[in-house]
């Protein structure tokens, strides 16, 4: 069987195959089947089968480049995955996903899953958005992007970001410095996805106004915080008390976003994580959202998916051994 697709644009036609022809070699790799081009026209030869699913993830890729996406690994391992998955049609959803911001170096943040779309959609229609998932899977990047662009926009007169300072392996009081240098590595992620959306010296600017406030948890205790954006980073490691002690600051005219990994916590043996308290408590309030991600919205390096999948697959295998 043979496929034929035609493509005008010599610069899209780049942008799909990739450098020495890598993309193109991978599609060929996954589904079994043999592309070539020629004039413009492109050419899917192979097994039935192969060729429908080959011609469904190049159409894909086409209609993202159509919105200006640059093909690479990321969104081909995506496309796959909605491929194998039945849900290519999905596609234009991402493809035509609203744009959060543009940050300081002129990069177009949006979202480059269907989960990430659901996640952002859910921080502009709910008050309170808890974003669970592994590492890589734009949580706080997104939440970050969202605060900027409400920020930008006047919906909101401060952003606030916050993190439990809680020691995985390090003593607070044997680190060098003072108080502020103690636990500015806990909140190093924050400035840098800051730095990433406004650039340091705007952020400077706004930090000294009082506009941005980057602080621990700890922090918060006895706050209300009105008019403002709120992110609480890494919340799998909150206690009880703390995540409630956090959402009952939420002022007038606020939002909050609460995102964690609940596969990484870092408290004592025996304490109960405070985000998964509150996912159990909170699930059924309306204007609260709870979106899961997953390793299929993992947009960091391709290993970063195959090692979660890695790790879901032994602490699989080890509770299946626990229940024998």
């Amino acid at each position: 069987m043979e496929k034929i697709i035609n493509i005008d644009n010599a610069e899209q036609l780049l942008n799909l195959f990739g450098d020495f022809d890598e993309n193109a070699k991978r599609i060929e790799k996954r589904f079994s089947v043999h592309i070539t081009s020629h004039a413009g026209e492109l050419k899917i030869t192979g097994e039935d089968n192969n060729v429908q699913n080959a011609y469904k993830a190049i159409e894909c890729l086409i209609k993202m480049i159509n919105k200006g996406e640059t093909i690479n690994d990321q969104n081909i391992n995506y496309v796959f995955s909605l491929i194998d998955d039945g849900n290519e049609d999905k596609i234009g959803d991402i493809a035509d996903a609203d744009l959060i911001c543009v940050s300081f170096s002129g990069k177009p943040i949006k979202p480059k899953t269907l989960g990430q779309k659901k996640y952002v959609d859910a921080i502009k229609n709910n008050t309170i958005t808890f974003g669970i998932g592994p590492a890589g899977t734009g949580k706080t990047y997104l939440a970050v992007a969202a605060a900027v662009a409400a920020y930008r926009a006047k919906l909101v007169s401060r952003i606030i970001l916050t993190r439990p300072a809680v020691e995985a392996g390090e003593k607070l009081g044997y680190l060098p410095g003072d108080l502020q240098q103690k636990i500015d590595p806990y909140l190093r992620p924050l400035y840098d996805g800051l730095f990433e959306m406004m650039g340091p010296e705007n952020f400077q600017r706004c930090q000294e106004r009082g506009d941005i406030e980057v602080a621990p948890l700890a922090y918060m205790r006895g706050r209300t915080l009105d008019n403002s954006f709120i992110i609480l980073d890494e919340a799998q490691n909150t206690s009880k008390e703390q995540m409630k002690m956090f959402l009952t600051r939420l002022g007038f005219n606020s939002k909050a976003i609460v995102t964690g990994d609940i596969t990484q916590i870092d408290l004592p043996h025996g304490t109960t994580s405070g985000v998964k308290d509150a996912i159990r408590i909170l699930k059924n309030i309306d204007d609260i959202a709870i979106i899961k991600l997953n390793e299929k919205d993992v947009v960091r390096h391709r290993l970063v998916q195959e090692i979660i999948k890695a790790y879901e697959k032994s602490a699989k295998n080890e509770n299946k051994r626990k229940n024998i």
